[in-house]
């Protein structure tokens, strides 16, 4: 049945009340796919920030200290990836599309975990590597 199509059945209040819920919970459905793409936007926020400060304060003294900020940010952006795909696939689990297909559950651990994997080896890339030369 498409959303124009008025409902078939015996009671048309019941049936209209029926598919109007279905309706909201597809509404719901991409209302979490916003909310989802917008805690990996943030994510990539904080990683870019973390990113943006050691590029700033490379030169900071304490040089450790400049490190520990930018690895802050980093780790936080990967956590905001995570945290948001566990409560994107908590949803789906409780929600069923009804006029449209939702977003397979895959494709939201794929990307946070690929976030999630790209900050820790920008980490790991800050500590390590000193100018291009691996510290001794």
């Amino acid at each position: 049945m498409a959303q124009d199509d008025p409902p078939k059945g015996k009671d048309k209040s019941t049936e209209w009340a029926e598919f109007r819920t279905d309706l909201a919970e597809d509404r719901n459905i991409m209302a979490m796919e916003r909310t989802f793409a917008g805690w990996m936007r943030t994510a990539f926020a904080a990683i870019g920030i973390g990113l943006g400060f050691r590029a700033v304060f490379g030169e900071f003294e304490p040089p450790w200290l400049a490190k520990a900020i930018a690895t802050m940010f980093i780790v936080g952006g990967a956590w905001l990836a995570v945290t948001a795909e566990r409560r994107a696939c908590k949803t789906l689990q409780r929600l069923d599309p009804h006029e449209f297909e939702a977003i397979p559950t895959p494709n939201f651990k794929i990307m946070a975990y690929a976030v999630a994997t790209g900050a820790a080896i920008l980490t790991a890339g800050l500590w390590i590597l000193n100018d291009g030369d691996i510290a001794g």
